[in-house]
């Protein structure tokens, strides 16, 4: 039945003025003819956007750390400027430098004191820079879904108006049903996919900020187990 339905379409089709109509068509109105499927799509791809900038803004200033920055602190402790290595890492406000920090305030302590201290501070902000980013992955695998499912939704109001047609079956009919299927289907995967790009651009971005901070903490407690 469904191959007589689609072969009485393809033959009573007028495909001239099909392109016309393809051709007057905007992105828009494309997008419009997704019907409210593209609600939630729309909600989770601005939400995507922000989550993107706002973690490359972060992990941006993160990274901002100068590679004198040890260095600095190194040369300080070695003249025992303990006040004024404090300093210099409030001056930076990164998350090594607040790593730093805390174990420049735990001088003094057990060595294995200021490990755990460091190593503390360290996952602190470990998972600020990974703030949000589980919700990106989210959104890179829900939005294809929601567009599958917005392609099942357009198949049954194309074939609830094959059911209720009388006679022969026109294309205008199924047309609304048809777009809303492919449509949803194209913005959920448009979604999905810029969703996962962004978010293993982010992990990569995490990982290097994390290595630094490694190794400056190794680089720091190597510095205390040198003898004075």
């Amino acid at each position: 039945m469904i191959l007589s339905i689609l072969a009485q379409i393809t033959t009573s089709v007028d495909t001239s003025g099909v392109s016309e109509e393809l051709k007057s068509e905007s992105v828009l109105d494309l997008l419009f003819k997704g019907g409210f499927m593209m609600i939630p799509i729309l909600i989770l791809s601005i939400a995507a956007v922000y989550i993107f900038v706002e973690r490359v803004l972060t992990i941006n200033k993160a990274s901002k750390t100068p590679e004198a920055f040890m260095g600095k602190i190194r040369s300080m402790v070695e003249k025992g400027d303990i006040s004024g290595a404090k300093v210099l890492c409030h001056e930076y406000d990164s998350p090594t430098a607040r790593m730093i920090e805390k174990g420049i305030s735990r001088i003094g302590s057990p060595l294995k004191n200021i490990e755990v201290s460091i190593e503390n501070v360290g996952k602190i902000e470990i998972f600020k820079l990974e703030k949000n980013l589980s919700l990106l992955a989210t959104i890179s695998g829900s939005a294809p879904m929601l567009g599958f499912l917005g392609t099942v939704i357009g198949m049954i109001d194309a074939f609830i108006a094959i059911a209720n047609e009388e006679g022969s079956v026109s294309p205008k009919l199924l047309s609304e049903g048809i777009y809303t299927a492919m449509v949803t289907t194209a913005a959920g995967l448009f979604v999905g996919i810029l969703a996962y790009l962004g978010y293993n651009y982010l992990v990569t971005r995490v990982q290097k900020v994390v290595h630094k901070m490694e190794y400056s903490s190794v680089d720091f407690i190597d510095l205390l187990q040198e003898p004075r």
